[in-house]
């Protein structure tokens, strides 16, 4: 009887917390370490690479959304842009747009 209320238990809170779906989801800061290694750790950039750290949260989700459409042709940005949801924009933007 201890073993089945036990399962019940387990089977209740793994159906009341949805694990799976969380670890779906990258966060801001993980996605946004992709652009970092080109756009500088801080949004500086230390070369050629356009600073986003004085970009708009709506500049940096239009810029990226007209990547991924190729309304801007860049070989780069237009592909890591594509494997972006409209959802992974969104949370990039307000991760690097200027608070």
């Amino acid at each position: 009887m201890k073993a089945k209320g036990g399962l019940l238990l387990t089977a209740i809170v793994l159906l009341a917390f949805p694990v799976g779906a969380l670890a779906d989801e990258p966060s801001p800061t993980v996605l946004a370490n992709t652009c970092f290694s080109c756009h500088g750790t801080d949004g500086k950039s230390p070369g050629a690479m356009p600073s986003l750290d004085e970009k708009s949260a709506s500049y940096i989700a239009q810029t990226l959304r007209e990547f991924r459409s190729d309304e801007i042709e860049n070989t780069v940005m237009s592909r890591i842009a594509k494997g972006f949801s409209d959802a992974e924009i969104d949370a990039l933007a307000e991760q690097l747009g200027r608070k």
